[in-house]
């Protein structure tokens, strides 16, 4: 994709900044090969405003112009253009923002990276929007609406985040006309997106008061039949969580070989997923493997629905049952920041494995401490085996824009797929898109505090954490089976398996989704 010659141009420019002095702002978005790249250009433009020359990391990062300069010189393009002349309007766009006083960051962040994220993020909506089906109407002219989409979405989001609530309200009134729920991918991501920025907009406070005023509520706590059956959806649609599933029963088999006495903990017991999927395939596996099977199969579910989990486990039972296997099953009613030790009833003699499916984004914090206990008492039970499967993305960063354009990009690739999979008009993918994919979205965007629990973080993180809380790296040689099992479930071209430093990201058009690692103690 075209993005990858960004990232290289991206490095050689602070490469030569490095070396020469050069002016940040210069950038290899002026090697675009697209039409619009004077378009791509202004919003970029937002996205990498000047930096000042102090890049210690001891030092702040400090902005050379206001937002509403940059907003203003943006606008003023944009109505120079034919194609937005008649739609925007210079003095009614900047005029509430022209007045804010020039906003500082307030945390160093790395310059260079930021920018590569902007650009990365742009050009990939672009990318993708040339690739879409406009109905009939003219391929210019669908990538005319859809970049100008984009950049109503992007300065919507800057808006919000300058807390500037009338400028932003006119903005996302004119996104809201043109996000369709069942138009083009782009159209129907950036309808979550709206939802979220709506959320935000609801609890923002004016400049040099708090920030926002509450959080939204926590999505985990939102139990509904609606949801449900989109989680069913997914799972049935998507391989987001059956390739996490694949990936974690092949790791546990192994830690089994030969064992007479296994114990699996579920962290969230796989999302609640009726019918618990991942284990009878695990069961059925167990039965059939080479030898003996187990003299005794344990399962314990971690989380708050309780008596969901004793649903499932009553189905696995009478499951095991019938091929012969003796399993037991527990639950322990506790959230994954409060579990301890002593919660879980281990035997002697018995190989623990701990599996962990899309949950320990949800123990993230912004002081870390709640994931660093946690990960100490996993420690504390020395499991054979640690299973972690996750979202490839980084939306936790501290700053909301950059959370928001990362979130722009993950999840476009996402309705994308869909696209491929799903009929236009196919309810199931709007059940996915609107009760699974667009609650998350409205997490990242429109939470803040302990309200913001989707802190989606890329595997390059995961694996600093990971090694920090005492556990070493356990690479399985799967990445053979993994595709093998890609090509057999036939989900659609474009899904993508690749190992990355002992770890397999599952992708779509190259796009991390979801990442499987394992760990020992």
């Amino acid at each position: 994709m075209a993005y990858r010659f960004l990232a290289h141009a991206l490095y050689d420019n602070e490469q030569n900044v490095q070396i020469n002095g050069l002016d940040s702002r210069s950038s290899a978005m002026a090697c675009y090969p697209f039409p619009y790249l004077h378009t791509l250009n202004n919003v970029a433009s937002i996205l990498n405003p000047g930096l000042s020359d102090e890049t210690s990391s001891s030092k702040r990062l400090k902005r050379t112009t206001s937002m509403g300069e940059i907003l203003g010189n943006t606008y003023s393009s944009f109505c120079s253009n034919d194609s937005f002349g008649s739609t925007f309007s210079r003095r009614s766009s900047t005029s509430s923002l022209n007045s804010l006083p020039g906003l500082h960051i307030r945390e160093h962040i790395n310059a260079y990276t930021q920018r590569y994220l902007a650009a990365e993020c742009v050009e990939d909506a672009a990318s993708a929007i040339v690739g879409s089906d406009y109905d009939g109407e003219t391929k210019e002219d669908g990538v005319t609406d859809e970049m100008r989409l984009v950049q109503l979405l992007v300065l919507c989001a800057e808006a919000v985040a300058c807390r500037d609530r009338s400028h932003a309200s006119v903005l996302l009134a004119e996104v809201r006309a043109d996000a369709l729920v069942f138009g083009t991918s782009f159209q129907r991501v950036a309808s979550c997106f709206v939802q979220g920025l709506t959320d935000r907009l609801t609890f923002v406070q004016p400049p040099g008061t708090a920030g926002l005023t509450a959080a939204a509520t926590n999505i985990i706590d939102i139990a509904s039949e609606k949801k449900e059956e989109a989680l069913d959806l997914v799972y049935e649609v998507c391989p987001h969580i059956q390739f996490g599933h694949f990936v974690a029963n092949l790791s546990i088999l192994e830690a089994f070989e030969g064992e007479n006495f296994v114990h699996v903990v579920d962290l969230g017991m796989s999302l609640g997923l009726r019918h618990g999927q991942q284990w009878r395939n695990l069961i059925r596996s167990l039965a059939n493997r080479t030898g003996q099977p187990p003299c005794c199969v344990r399962i314990t579910g971690v989380g708050l629905c309780v008596e969901k989990f004793q649903i499932i486990g009553t189905e696995l039972k009478a499951y095991a049952r019938s091929l012969g296997i003796n399993l037991e099953f527990s639950a322990v009613e506790s959230s994954l920041e409060d579990l301890k030790p002593e919660h879980i009833k281990l035997r002697k003699n018995e190989v623990l494995a701990i599996n962990s499916i899309l949950q320990l984004h949800c123990v993230v914090k912004e002081s870390r401490g709640a994931l660093n206990a946690f990960l100490k008492v996993i420690h504390e039970l020395s499991p054979k085996i640690l299973i972690l499967v996750e979202q490839d993305s980084s939306h936790n960063g501290p700053f909301f824009l950059g959370r928001f354009l990362e979130a722009l990009h993950y999840y476009s690739a996402i309705f994308d797929s869909l696209d491929a999979m799903l009929p236009k008009y196919d309810t199931r993918r709007a059940k996915i898109e609107q009760f699974y994919f667009a609650e998350e979205i409205k997490n990242i965007v429109s939470c803040e505090g302990p309200g913001r629990i989707e802190r989606h973080e890329r595997v390059d993180q995961w694996r600093r954490r990971m090694s920090r809380a005492g556990f070493q790296p356990a690479p399985g040689k799967m990445i053979a089976q993994a595709k093998d099992w890609l090509g057999k479930h036939e989900f659609c071209e474009g899904y993508t398996i690749v190992e990355e430093k002992g770890c397999l990201v599952l992708g779509w058009k190259s796009k991390p989704i979801v990442a499987a690692s394992c760990w020992k103690c």
